[in-house]
């Protein structure tokens, strides 16, 4: 009787979670005037609405911008936080702590408080309208920091100076010996990483002027908001679900090394 409970309860949290999702894919196919009625399952279920998006908006081209700049900024994010991570892990200098403390602190202020300063440094390098301007800010994870360092520690320090012992550089020792030993940290700084920078509008908002360099979350959301939709609800939750479909496929692949670096990593508690 105890598991049937905790059963019925994850199942209703589940339903719960995934009715929203559900509806838009079947609304995204549904005729413009079934849609106001909450039917689960169109009468006459059609792909009209998709090629609307594509036929009004460069949506594809925008797909390959966000695989582009997502895909960049997690590179530059696991490249640069797993070598931070390593030296608050295992190297020995003055600040140490403190700056472990600093990253921390980042982590707790609002976009909103470093927006301006940010693009006034994207303005006076020159990197607006620009991939640079959409990758650059983000090439630092605190989160990233964190997760990497609370992964390294729980490798042995032993492995550490043997391998130092045999003459391997710090460089070396992160990229042959911790990272192969670290696929779940990876995999979890990759997937948080891309999902952050994929569902990112603000800043894209902010920088990105030019059609053919808009993210697509970003031209989605102008296409919803700016009157090209022109109205049809159809259409914008068929762009929404061809804006979600990526990020729900990458994490159905990935979400056992997720969860697995969740728990290893001391971020459950």
């Amino acid at each position: 009787m105890k598991k049937f409970i905790t059963y019925l309860i994850l199942s209703i949290g589940a339903i719960v979670f995934v009715y929203p999702f559900f509806w838009m894919l079947s609304a995204s196919v549904a005729p413009e005037s079934e849609i106001s009625k909450l039917v689960l399952l169109p009468n006459s279920p059609s792909l009209n609405n998709y090629s609307q998006v594509i036929d009004k908006i460069p949506i594809f081209r925008a797909l390959c911008n966000s695989l582009l700049v997502s895909s960049i900024i997690t590179i530059g994010v696991l490249l640069f936080s797993s070598m931070i991570g390593y030296a608050l892990s295992y190297l020995e200098f003055k600040g140490k702590n403190l700056l472990f403390y600093i990253i921390v602190f980042t982590m707790t202020l609002p976009f909103q408080i470093t927006l301006i300063p940010q693009y006034i440094l994207v303005v006076k390098f020159g990197m607006v309208d620009s991939y640079l301007g959409l990758i650059v800010p983000y090439l630092i994870s605190g989160l990233g920091i964190i997760i990497f360092r609370q992964y390294f520690k729980t490798i042995p320090i032993d492995m550490i100076d043997a391998a130092r012992i045999d003459g391997c550089g710090e460089f070396r020792i992160l990229f042959t010996i911790l990272w192969p030993n670290a696929v779940p940290a990876i995999i979890t700084v990759a997937i948080l990483t891309f999902m952050g920078s994929w569902n990112e509008v603000l800043w894209p908002i902010i920088v990105i002027r030019k059609e053919e360099l808009m993210t697509m979350p970003q031209l989605v959301t102008l296409f919803a908001v700016g009157g090209r939709a022109e109205s049809q609800l159809g259409v914008k939750l068929a762009a929404a679900a061809m804006l979600a479909l990526p990020i729900v496929v990458a994490y159905s692949f990935f979400q056992k090394y997720f969860i697995q670096s969740m728990a290893s990593s001391g971020m459950k508690n």
